[in-house]
């Protein structure tokens, strides 16, 4: 399977730079998965394709303030570091640049020596492990020095850095936010559960996958980076009462559907409680087994999560409703607008 199989033409100024004021005014395209039909809406209007008894499954995921911009001690040279996974005793795997200019032994310091950051060990791809030192509680001076990892397509500064965190994020460890949760507020959330849906949570923490381009051209050959998931008794116990009681289980964008779809393919089909680590890679021709609908943002040509809605929804529905977006002058990637596929 060729990469340029799900390559598509987008004009830059659709790629959105901020934002929206309202969280749930965004643009929703609405298609049948099946039928490739599709219906132009409002995000607010997503609870009229909900139906009492359906599951909506969110990733609450906490994005961290994890980029952060120090200098060498010994020569004052400018690094960013990007903090990826903490390791235990205040060790962190990140991603380093420049990282030629970061070996064993160097040491970056940040707000001027708040924070230090000593390297332990050199890793491919730019990936160091880093462990600080400092006085005081880590996560306060992190959020007092460090800035949210937006994607290196976004060039404008983020004005609240709650705008990059979905309203229920409650579990930190993310170095990039599930996107797809973005557009509810607490108001459309509480509606929902009024209308008798069920809404649970699940946990991936978005890794250095999200930030990787698919570099090779057949598909197959693509390696994930494992990502850290916590799926709980509670959300397992509502998902597959779900199930057997008839009513859909729609996940809230795509680290929510490969959280499901890792634990479902581990147990024959069912989901139970579990936590680890998950690689799993969705493209067409993958069994879903989780779940009935995903809600979901637009993304970037050629990347594994194209590949994982057209493994839902069929690549030439995909691709018909990505030109059919592109007409209507939807927003793209983290912070445009959204598409259910039911």
């Amino acid at each position: 399977m060729d990469v340029k199989q799900f390559d598509f033409d987008l004009p830059e100024e659709l790629i959105a730079q901020t934002p929206l004021g309202d969280r749930s005014s965004s643009k929703l395209l609405v298609m049948d998965k099946k039928t490739g039909e599709r219906e132009h809406r409002r995000f607010f209007e997503v609870i009229e394709y909900l139906q009492e008894g359906d599951t909506l499954v969110l990733n609450d995921t906490k994005v961290l303030p994890a980029r952060l911009f120090g200098v060498k001690e010994e020569t004052g040279a400018k690094i960013e570091v990007l903090l990826l996974h903490d390791e235990g005793e205040h060790t962190w795997e990140a991603l380093v640049k420049p990282a030629k200019r970061v070996k064993v032994g160097t040491v970056v310091q940040f707000g001027d020596g708040l924070l230090k950051a000593t390297c332990v060990e050199e890793m491919s791809e730019g990936r160091r492990k880093m462990k600080f030192s400092f006085n005081g509680i880590f996560h306060e001076i992190l959020d007092q020095l460090g800035e949210m990892p937006l994607p290196p397509y976004i060039q404008e500064q983020l004005q609240e850095k709650d705008r990059y965190q979905t309203v229920y994020a409650k579990n930190r460890g993310s170095a990039a936010a599930p996107t797809a949760g973005l557009h509810f507020t607490k108001e459309l959330l509480e509606e929902i559960e009024s209308k008798g849906i069920n809404i649970t949570y699940v946990t991936l923490h978005v890794g250095l996958g999200t930030f990787r381009p698919v570099a090779v051209e057949d598909v197959e050959s693509h390696e994930m980076h494992a990502e850290f998931y916590q799926l709980s008794e509670e959300t397992a116990r509502i998902i597959n009462e779900t199930k057997e009681n008839g009513g859909r289980v729609v996940a809230v964008g795509t680290t929510s559907a490969r959280t499901l779809e890792t634990v479902a393919s581990k147990n024959d089909g069912e989901l139970v409680a579990s936590s680890g680590w998950t690689s799993i890679f969705i493209y067409p021709g993958f069994q879903f087994r989780a779940i009935d609908g995903l809600l979901t943002n637009f993304h970037l040509p050629k990347s594994t999560l194209v590949m994982l809605v057209s493994a839902f929804a069929g690549r030439e529905n995909i691709l018909n409703a990505y030109k059919n977006a592109v007409e209507n002058r939807y927003r793209f990637f983290s912070f445009g607008d959204a598409m259910l596929l039911i």
